[in-house]
């Protein structure tokens, strides 16, 4: 017998999802990072912050609890004005933000800071929340747009913090539990290892929505996610009503940005990882199919974990 909708819902609420408690601990936190931040980077030359975005998991409300393995993090966009996006470069602007952070936070490790790809890293280990600040070009033309470098390769991507936070509320709008299916996704990615991003899971689901849309179970709804991936072999263009014209892509997988029709966000996944992605997929659905005939919680915990429980479980 398939899980109920009810037990999934005690399943998300009591396992997956980031307690309100914890939601306004971590807010408070960013803000006062935020507020100290924004206040030194102004006393640098040529630094203008014109506005502050909250993005990612966090801000989309499909963040995971987090646990010992996998800490949350929150996404911090900065809009930078006051610069010239063709002068101006990642490593310029992360390292006046890590000067900035290491100023702010003289008694913290220089371990606690990280210089990423596209991000500089906090963590606090009070809280273990990590959170990650994104310094982004604005384009004074395009409300909400803004350039997001690349440190590795030097290439510049048009980017739109808030409408992608956006893009899933209008899902959410669309379906409520839209969000309840993503982080059981998740969590399965992390549970199983498969090399896929939270934003890829995201917009695989929202995919997955747009085709065959909100009716069913749960349960089959998470199972059909899991279908959607081994049948399509991610070898699918994956775009959405947002884009426009979406030019040619020659990587093994194209997911289509809903805010930038010119960035394939999954073009760092490798022909082998797809394979991989794609195998874990197919042997999961199969997991799922045989835990929902023989009505087997503990083998729906070979999906999600041992932590996964539902009400009146023993």
């Amino acid at each position: 017998m398939p899980l109920t909708n009810t037990q999934i819902k005690y399943y998300d609420s009591n396992v997956l999802r980031l307690p309100k408690d914890k939601r306004e601990t971590y807010n408070a936190q960013v803000d006062r990072l935020i507020a100290a931040l924004k206040d030194s980077l102004k006393k640098q030359d040529k630094i203008i912050i014109k506005k502050v975005v909250k993005a990612g998991s966090f801000a989309k409300h499909t963040i995971l609890r987090p646990n010992s393995q996998f800490p949350a993090d929150v996404d911090v966009v900065f809009y930078i004005s006051g610069q010239k996006v063709d002068e101006e470069t990642f490593a310029t602007l992360s390292q006046k933000i890590y000067d900035a952070l290491i100023k702010l936070y003289p008694n913290k490790s220089v371990e606690d800071f990280e210089i990423q790809r596209k991000a500089a890293k906090v963590t606090f280990v009070g809280t273990g929340l990590e959170v990650d600040i994104v310094p982004v070009i604005e384009n004074p033309n395009k409300e909400g747009y803004g350039w997001q470098f690349d440190r590795i390769d030097g290439t510049k991507t048009e980017t739109c913090a808030p409408c992608q936070v956006k893009f899933v509320k209008d899902r959410k709008d669309q379906d409520p539990d839209f969000r309840t299916l993503v982080r059981m996704a998740k969590q399965w990615r992390s549970w199983k290892g498969a090399p896929l991003k939270s934003f890829h899971i995201e917009l695989i689901m929202a995919h997955v929505l747009e085709v065959n849309g909100k009716a069913g179970l749960l349960e089959k709804r998470f199972r059909d996610f899991l279908l959607y991936i081994a049948e399509s072999g991610l070898k699918e263009v994956i775009k959405f009503p947002e884009n426009g014209w979406v030019s040619q892509f020659s990587e093994p997988v194209v997911i289509i940005d809903p805010v930038c029709d010119t960035n394939n966000v999954a073009s760092r996944i490798t022909e082998e990882e797809r394979k991989e992605i794609v195998q874990i997929a197919q042997e999961s659905w199969e997991t799922a199919h045989f835990a929902s005939i023989e009505d087997d919680l503990e083998v729906w915990k070979e999906l999600f974990g041992k932590g996964f429980k539902v009400e009146g479980a023993a």
